[in-house]
Order: C-alpha cells, then sequence, then structure tokens
C-alpha cells in the first residue's frame, strides 16, 4: 500500500488507483508528516482503496486527518455518490447515525463558573442519564416518538424545551426532511422510547470549557463565542435507535447486493442503488434516526440550560450550532465543472460549507476547536472537514494501559473534574488514546478546508 502513496503537498497524499484492484477513483489523505506516521500498519488505508471500488463514486475516496479504521469505510472518510447511479451504504454512515455536536456559548466568566464547578457537574451528573444501557430515559409515547422521528429538534422546541433561535443554529434546521417512519424496524422504535434526553457512553460527554484562544475576532462574535467565558459542548447521538436502524440496513443491503449485482472488495461496504427500493427506505429511516439525534441533543441542552440558570440567573447558554458528523445527505456539488447531486457520505467527518461553523472536540482532558467551513472545502472535498482527534488505540488497548481511577487524579491536577459512570470508560476514553487533535486541526487548517476561530479547554467533563 504504501508504495501507492503519494505526496502532493505538507497537507496531502495522493493513494493512487491500483492500490487494490477494481478503484474507479484515487483516494485523497489529507495528512502531515506526524498524521502520515501514524498510518503505517493502518488497515484504514486498504478501506480508503475499498470506498473508492464503490459504485458512481465521484472525485476522490477521502480521509481526513482524524482518520482509523471502521466498519467498512474509515472513520474519517468522505466519499460521494451519484444519486441517479450511485450507492448508499449503512456503514458509510455509521452505527451511531447522526453522532454529532451541540456547543453552547455563554456570558459567563470562567472566574464565576469555576466557584460552582463540582457543583453543577454533579447537578448535569444527576439530570442527564448517561452509561450503557436499553433506557434512561424517563420514557415517551410510540406516537410522541414517531412525531420527534417526523420532525426532529423542533418537535422539542415546539414542546417548549429550547427556542427557535436553537432552530436556526442546528444544521438543516433540526429536522431532516423526508424521514420515512416506516422504514424505521419495531425493534428499533422500541429501543428509542427510553433514550430521549440520554447521553450514552463511549465517547459521548458533556464538557464545560474556558475560551481560551480567538484566532478570528469577527468570526467568534458572530457565533456570540468570547474569550475568557465558559462554552457548554454536548456530544451524543442517536443511542439504540440509530444502531438498530444501522443492524437492520447492513441485513438488507448484504441481500440487496445480489438482486442488483453489486461486487464489493469488503462485505462490510453493503449497499444498494440510491433510487431503490432499499436505498430510499434506508436514507429515510436514517433520516429519521438523525431527527431522533437531533431531538436527543436538544433536550439534553434544555436540562443544562435549567441547571446554569439555577447558579446564574437570567444568563441564557445560547446555541452557537449543531452539526452530524455521521450522516448522508443529498447535496449538488461541481465535479469537473459541472453541477452534480451526489449522495456524500461523511462517516466521522463534519460538513464545513462556506462560512458555518465546524465543531471539533478533542479527547479528554485536551482542547477543543471551533472553526469555520470554507469555500476550498465545497471545492475540494465536498464541504467536509474532520470530526475529531481520531483514535490510536482500540478502547480495549487504552484501558490496558491506564487506570480509570488514576486518570481522575490526573485530570484533577489540572484543573479539570471529572464524573462518570464507569472507570472502564474513562479508561478506554484517556487522552493518550487519540490523535493530537491541535495537530489534526492544523491540517485542515493549512488545507483551506476549516479556519480556525476558537481553541476551548476543559474545566469539567461528564462521560458516560
Amino acid at each position: 500500500m504504501r508504495n501507492f502513496l503519494t505526496r502532493i503537498d505538507p497537507t496531502r497524499i495522493l493513494l493512487e488507483k491500483g492500490a487494490v484492484p477494481g478503484m474507479n477513483v484515487p483516494g485523497l489523505i489529507f495528512a502531515d508528516t506526524y498524521i502520515e506516521s501514524l498510518l503505517e500498519g493502518e488497515n484504514a488505508l486498504i478501506q480508503v482503496a475499498n470506498v473508492a471500488c464503490l459504485p458512481g463514486i465521484a472525485g476522490y475516496s477521502f480521509a481526513m486527518p482524524d482518520i482509523h479504521q471502521g466498519y467498512g469505510f474509515p472513520i474519517g472518510g468522505v466519499a460521494a455518490f451519484d444519486a441517479d447511479e450511485g450507492i448508499i451504504s449503512p456503514g458509510g454512515v455509521g452505527y451511531d447515525i447522526s453522532c454529532g455536536v451541540r456547543l453552547l456559548g455563554s456570558e459567563i466568566p470562567v472566574s464565576e463558573f469555576l466557584p460552582h464547578s463540582e457543583k453543577i457537574l454533579a447537578s448535569l451528573f444527576s439530570t442527564v442519564p448517561c452509561g450503557i444501557g436499553p433506557g434512561g430515559g424517563a420514557g415517551i409515547r410510540k406516537k410522541d416518538l414517531e412525531k420527534i422521528l417526523e420532525e426532529g429538534a423542533a418537535r422539542i422546541v415546539r414542546s417548549g424545551r429550547g427556542t427557535e433561535e436553537d432552530l436556526e443554529r442546528i444544521e438543516e434546521k433540526g429536522c431532516l426532511e423526508g424521514a420515512l417512519i416506516s422504514a424505521v424496524s419495531e425493534r428499533a422504535v422500541e429501543r428509542g422510547l427510553r433514550q430521549l434526553g440520554t447521553l450514552g457512553s463511549g465517547n459521548h460527554f458533556i464538557e464545560i470549557q474556558a475560551v481560551e484562544e480567538i484566532f478570528g475576532e469577527e468570526e467568534a462574535l458572530r457565533m456570540g463565542i468570547k474569550k475568557g467565558c465558559i462554552t457548554v459542548m454536548i456530544h451524543c447521538g442517536s443511542r439504540g435507535l440509530g444502531h438498530q436502524v444501522c443492524d437492520d440496513y447492513i441485513k438488507v443491503m448484504k441481500r440487496a447486493m445480489e438482486r442488483y449485482r453489486i461486487s464489493v472488495p469488503d462485505r462490510q461496504l453493503c449497499c444498494a442503488p440510491i433510487p431503490s427500493p432499499e436505498g430510499r427506505n434506508y436514507l429515510g429511516a436514517m433520516k429519521a434516526a438523525a431527527n431522533f439525534a437531533m431531538a436527543n441533543r436538544q433536550k439534553i441542552t434544555d436540562d443544562v440550560r435549567n441547571i446554569f440558570i439555577r447558579f446564574f440567573p437570567g444568563r441564557i447558554l445560547h446555541t452557537v450550532y449543531d452539526v452530524s458528523h455521521n450522516l448522508a445527505h443529498i447535496e449538488t456539488h461541481m465535479v469537473s465543472g459541472k453541477a452534480r447531486k451526489l449522495c456524500v457520505h461523511r462517516k466521522g467527518a463534519t460538513r464545513a460549507f462556506n462560512g458555518l461553523p465546524v465543531l471539533i472536540p478533542g479527547s479528554m482532558g485536551t482542547s477543543s476547536y471551533v472553526l469555520r467551513g470554507t469555500e476550498g472545502a465545497e471545492k475540494e472535498t465536498f464541504a467536509s472537514a474532520c470530526h475529531g482527534a481520531g483514535r490510536l488505540l482500540s478502547r480495549k488497548e487504552a484501558s490496558n494501559r491506564t487506570d480509570g481511577r488514576e486518570l481522575v487524579k490526573e485530570l484533577s491536577s489540572k484543573g479539570i473534574a471529572v464524573m462518570a459512570d464507569s472507570l472502564r470508560t474513562l479508561g478506554e476514553e484517556m487522552p493518550g488514546a487519540y490523535k493530537d487533535v491541535s495537530a489534526v486541526v492544523e491540517v485542515v487548517h493549512s488545507a483551506g478546508l476549516a479556519m480556525k476561530t476558537a481553541r476551548l479547554r476543559p474545566l469539567a467533563v461528564m462521560k458516560g
């Protein structure tokens, strides 16, 4: 595989056609020498090449600097397929459909927050259900869940838990049109009934941060981000409902490939033509799961606000932006000088349309970043950038290398308060399990895909 890599410039590496048989397009990897050094022995490179073999792919099979191995597609992978002649693949979206980030801004100075840090963190922990499990939430009726699958975050706002301004600052205004409730299985619905407003486990978190550095004054002001004030970042997704949708349609797609005579180099890339019944049903079910995820983050946002208002009366946390990083969108982009309707798969990758915020959480205990998308990203990567730091170690390997209690002490010594449902989860999410987020962000900044706006330092973290 290494023989097929050619460095184009300090932030781009070409993976030439021929790396695996049947590639329809080359791969393009965004990586400096640090990221490149971490690709040795990575099956993620093979996955980039395998994705390039899929029918109807346009441009390149892209890999962002947070690339690591995933199911079928690499995490940090972007691929666009012709909406009429291409495919849609659950592996190109992932199991946690619409896993994403909500950032809340404030005018609360860090100095005012710190005396209340532990009490606020404890309140968050007791209010927002977290951890592994089939439920955790208060439970809702099936007909209410169906409305959420159809209307997304708007359903939560219109029930009195949020504002219209929130919806204006969520991609697609908090609702993907075209959700097909009939395409969501009973099992998926059942799993979602008690999971609205829950954080989940793994790398999901609520983090209170200090705005430590501003790179773009005008952009930060427009977003409502102020140096020396706190922000709150919420990272979660569609929980068991989205996981079930993915699992259901992987089985559907594996059967469908025989019907449509589609051959793939890896069965995890199972797919169907976008216009096919299977393709349309998956797209509709995926949109329903995404609407649930955005509603989930809206409900958590309301809970967070209610806690903060008790400590800081009259100072409401405002939504900076909410963006998903596990989705497939039907979008129009220029390809070879012509406008084409494409299905853009972003798996562990963030939309980066010109001027819109790009939210990049770091690993636990490290900085997070706010960037803004660029015209360059629209032209080169179908408006896509990275989504985080990107794992270096498997969860098992990370947990074997550290002790959760020691990690709590280590983070406390750095002024970061931590509460978690599981000490094992803390070990899995140790900072050393991830790439250097600052280096990852620097690659997309230097490549012109997303420009740095602000750096956020963690003060208190709640983990599942």
